[in-house]
């Protein structure tokens, strides 16, 4: 037998088989089972995305002499023969190759003739972006005033260029970017029913790779098949593509926890053995990071990886901020690596910054590069100009606010201060002095102290950010409050307007008067004053912030 391209074995021949189109599936059926077909339709979108196979199949539907709901029955004559490129009624043109008016003159001069085998005649044109202006004239003449037994189906990955005389003559359905677990959930149907052996990881690389076209993923699964000799597994797909095995990555994130940077080099240089495309690296390094984080909020989304064990001890392993600065370091790193001197230096540098800017309770003295741990004070300044490199914005380093980086993440596990003495009608104060952190965080700085006693304290929440409020937030925050005071404290919050500011609203108070500030500073600045007066230049809006 001849080998067909799985491409084109399992193309779709109903719209039941279409993936990842299901708002252009759900018009097209709607106007079938209600007999209202627009004369044009327009499908736009990237390569690969089933413009051609939907149009195909909406040629057959409007043709079969056996509708099954929406569905063409694919086995009567009309059905088989547009499957096979034979039927005479469905006129396919690759505008690319026909660009020229006459090309286009030819094809609609038998418009006006009755189709001679289905109920309509239809004209399916390719890359229709690629005709000349007096091509897309001739055409609209017939768009404008066509017979009622045609029907016109164009295709293109441009419609920029399709004057908007066209468009207005058309229903335009634009074809989504497949995301690469529909990739991969199609490659993975596939090969269970061609009886092809395959591992996840390698069907995880594939459909990256693949970049939103089903087309080009299952492309390079023949390919994948061919190079590993009829299976599929990870090492074979990975030197195909050239890309880095995940066993490499875990390495790197093992070392990054155990804050070596001399292991973590070491596995730095391995990697560079095999040349590697070091954005290709952080790309993996992003999605293991993305795995780890989920499998710490929801571990049963990460059962169908491959290396699901690997993930979930990672995520154990690591605490979800630093899981949250690692991903946010490795996003900026990609976009950085290009400017760098070299790309292995590049990603040194990014790896290292992970290391470097790790929270202080994370830091490993005795790994530290012969220096001694940092103060609290010096590593929340550490922190907080590692958030300003990360976002490059420069933020200000107060004793009152934690990094916004922690809005994540929960203090239920987190070790309790230990009881102090402290005025509570200071409720900011008390908020820090209990070092409250994320979630829980929020919520006290969004409510105001009502009454405290010896065994109760009833707190007013600010109505709009009610949804904070949930219980086991109240609950972490009742725990934290009952260590603070060694005793049992009964937390009771109320959903009211508060009777003066928050926390919350004390410290978007102090930045946006340190903000006035510093834009005052600089306006009046000599050496700003005389560039805006010499040089006619201006500040930029949005540009001044204030510094540490």
């Amino acid at each position: 037998m001849v080998y067909q391209a799985l491409a084109r074995k399992w193309r779709p021949r109903n719209f039941d088989q279409i993936v990842g189109q299901e708002h252009v599936v759900k018009a097209l059926t709607h106007a079938l089972l209600t007999g209202r077909m627009h004369h044009a339709y327009l499908f736009t979108g990237t390569r690969g995305v089933g413009k051609t196979t939907l149009a195909r199949i909406l040629a057959k539907a409007i043709n079969c002499d056996n509708l099954h709901g929406f569905n063409p029955c694919g086995e009567c004559l009309i059905c088989r023969e547009v499957d096979e490129g034979r039927f005479v009624d469905l006129l396919e043109v690759d505008a690319a190759s026909r660009t020229r008016v006459e090309d286009t003159r030819d094809l609609l001069d038998n418009v006006q003739y009755a189709p001679n085998q289905g109920r309509y005649k239809v004209y399916l044109i390719d890359e229709v972006h690629m005709l000349s202006g007096h091509s897309f004239n001739a055409l609209l003449k017939t768009l404008e005033e066509p017979p009622p037994h045609v029907k016109f189906l164009l295709a293109t990955t441009d419609p920029q260029k399709i004057p908007v005389t066209v468009l207005s003559r058309c229903l335009q359905f634009n074809l989504k970017h497949l995301t690469a677990d529909q990739i991969r959930h199609q490659m993975s149907m596939i090969l269970t029913a061609e009886r092809i052996p395959f591992e996840q990881n390698a069907l995880h690389a594939l459909a990256r790779t693949a970049d939103g076209s089903m087309r080009d993923g299952l492309s390079l699964l023949d390919q994948a098949i061919a190079h590993g000799g009829g299976c599929l597994d990870e090492t074979s797909v990975n030197l195909m593509l050239g890309t880095v095995a995940r066993t490499h990555v875990f390495d790197l994130l093992n070392a990054l926890a155990d804050g070596d940077a001399a292991g973590l080099l070491a596995r730095i240089a391995g990697l560079a053995i095999m040349t590697p495309n070091y954005l290709d690296v952080l790309q993996n390094l992003l999605t293991v990071l993305h795995h780890a984080a989920l499998a710490q909020w929801a571990p049963e989304s990460v059962h169908h990886d491959d290396d699901a064990e690997h993930i979930q001890l990672l995520a154990k392993r690591v605490s979800a901020e630093d899981l949250q600065l690692y991903y946010q370091i490795a996003l900026h790193g990609q976009r950085d690596l290009p400017l760098a001197h070299n790309p292995r230096g590049g990603f040194e540098m990014t790896m290292l910054r992970m290391l470097a800017f790790r929270p202080a309770h994370a830091q490993n003295t005795e790994n530290a590069p012969g220096r001694p741990a940092p103060s609290k004070p010096a590593a929340s300044a550490a922190l907080g100009k590692s958030a300003a490199l990360v976002t490059n914005t420069v933020h200000a380093v107060r004793e009152t606010a934690a990094p916004s980086s922690e809005m994540g993440k929960t203090d239920a596990d987190a070790p309790a201060p230990a009881s102090r003495p402290v005025a509570y009608d200071d409720w900011a104060h008390a908020i820090q002095a209990m070092e409250l952190s994320g979630l829980t965080q929020q919520l006290a700085r969004n409510c105001t102290l009502k009454s405290l006693s010896e065994n109760q304290m009833i707190l007013a929440l600010d109505p709009g950010f009610a949804h904070c409020r949930t219980p086991s937030l109240e609950a972490q925050l009742e725990r934290r409050l009952g260590s603070y005071y060694q005793r049992a404290i009964k937390l009771q919050i109320l959903v009211e307007p508060p009777q003066h500011d928050t926390p919350a609203t004390q410290i978007a108070n102090h930045q946006q008067a340190r903000q006035q500030d510093a834009e005052l500073a600089i306006a009046e600045d000599g050496n700003v004053r005389q560039l805006i007066d010499r040089l006619n230049a201006r500040i930029i809006p949005g540009s001044t912030k204030p510094i540490a």
